[in-house]
């Protein structure tokens, strides 16, 4: 059987979800801060190790679920065209980014929030799916099937405060960024 980069990253999620239920709640804030969930004003103070561990935190079941589910069906091609250390890399820089992106919104807005998710990676493989839709050679990835997903979830983000649509975005940007210069080095 082969190593699977896409099934640990769905484990390691699961287990921190329930060290996170074992110890108040994965919907507690304080919880969610203990944990590493980011926060602008804390990563300000220097807890940057946050842009990386609050992508292995999930609010809430549901969340949880729609992340791995995500992750399950966008991951394993994306792995095997990549091999698993530079998909690690597109999934990791792509959360990163989009982690980035909505610390540096919040820094000039003022307006900050405690967030956390695997949503900015996932982002981030829609991303590198845009890519190959986009370019010619790479078939079996459907455009419109790709805008159909990005749409859908471009409006529920940006429609509902809770989510945080920012590192959404800075993770689409990340995973298509990383997939260019990927596919330009290899």
């Amino acid at each position: 059987m082969r190593l699977s980069a896409t099934y640990i990253l769905i484990g390691i999620n699961i287990l921190i979800f329930a060290a996170e239920t074992m110890a108040g709640g994965t919907e507690n804030r304080e919880i969610a801060l203990k944990f590493g969930a980011q926060y602008t004003p804390y990563v300000k103070k220097g807890q940057w190790y946050r842009m990386f561990t609050s992508m292995f935190l999930h609010f809430g079941f549901i969340h949880l679920i729609c992340n791995m589910y995500s992750l399950y069906n966008l991951g394993p091609a994306l792995e095997y065209f990549f091999g698993i250390p530079l998909f690690l890399l597109l999934y990791l820089v792509s959360g990163l980014c989009g982690n980035l992106l909505s610390y540096a919104v919040e820094t000039r807005s003022g307006k900050n929030k405690i967030s956390a998710g695997a949503s900015g990676a996932i982002f981030g493989l829609l991303g590198s799916y845009l890519i190959f839709a986009l370019l010619p050679g790479y078939g079996g990835v459907s455009l419109y099937g790709i805008l159909r997903v990005l749409g859908i979830n471009a409006f529920y983000a940006f429609a509902n405060r809770g989510i945080n649509a920012i590192a959404h975005l800075g993770g689409l940007i990340g995973g298509i960024a990383v997939t260019l210069i990927l596919l330009l080095l290899f």
